[in-house]
């Protein structure tokens, strides 16, 4: 169908002398079929929609945050398995606590040795029953401050001229010796004084009675031989484990399985 401006163009093409000439026939024009047009109109379409897309998602993809990605367990730095909560361990020692004077117990007749008050009528018990055995316990040193454990670690490690390590490995470094928590005892055997504070201590009748007896008390050795800790073996240090505030003070944060 010929639109109206067909029919001008028509007319214009015409010349003028025969524009009044019925008998004259224009043939039409060529024509793109109509399919053809729209492929290319929709080809044309598409490749402007690509290009305005491809601009746009280039400014999105500049301007948006970046995306940053967790690590799988592999790549990951942290450990898998989270550390023992041993943060305040020092040369092999654990940090504790001084026991209030409130709660100490004197576990000797002049009063100089005192221990928790828990632990002190334990040990009186334990001294009897040794005793009564034949065997004479004796007490070397129970709670002390941190101040009098200054003097023991830095005082004596200057005296003996001992390296920092060495004098770890047979004395606490202050604010980390088990005799803060008033919980802890040095025995010796009454009866040999000279194997006192010495791993000759072994051999006394104290030291056999105290292997095979002490359990009975809540009385455990704390330094045994190539203990984990590394501190040097102590035949003479026990400590008493007897109720929940002395376990959770040596057990808590240590990640100890139990024994079958």
């Amino acid at each position: 169908m010929e639109t109206e401006f067909t029919k001008t163009r028509v007319q214009d093409d015409i010349p003028e002398a025969l524009r009044d000439n019925h008998a004259v026939v224009v043939k039409p024009r060529k024509r793109v079929p109509v399919l053809i047009l729209s492929l290319l109109g929709l080809s044309a379409i598409a490749l402007v929609s690509g290009v305005f897309y491809l601009n746009t998602t280039q400014k999105d993809v500049d301007s948006a945050p970046a995306i940053v990605t967790s690590p799988s367990p592999a790549q990951s730095a942290v450990p898998v398995n989270p550390p023992d909560n041993n943060s305040e361990l020092l040369l092999g020692h654990f940090a504790y606590e001084e026991a209030p004077q409130s709660e100490l117990e004197s576990i000797t007749s002049d009063g100089r040795i005192k221990m928790r008050s828990s632990a002190a009528k334990q040990f009186k018990a334990m001294l009897a029953a040794a005793r009564a055995d034949g065997v004479r316990l004796v007490p070397i040193s129970g709670f002390r401050s941190a101040n009098e454990q200054e003097h023991l670690f830095f005082d004596v490690k200057a005296q003996r001229g001992q390296a920092t390590t060495k004098r770890a490995s047979v004395s606490a470094p202050p604010g980390y010796s088990e005799h803060h928590t008033g919980y802890a005892v040095d025995i010796g055997d009454a009866n040999v004084p000279a194997t006192n504070l010495s791993t000759t201590f072994e051999n006394t009748k104290a030291f056999k009675w105290l292997d095979q007896n002490a359990a009975r008390f809540s009385f455990e050795l704390s330094f045994p031989q190539d203990n984990p800790q590394g501190v040097s073996y102590e035949p003479w240090h026990w400590r008493y484990v007897g109720d929940r505030h002395s376990l959770e003070t040596f057990y808590k944060a240590r990640n100890i399985k139990p024994t079958p």
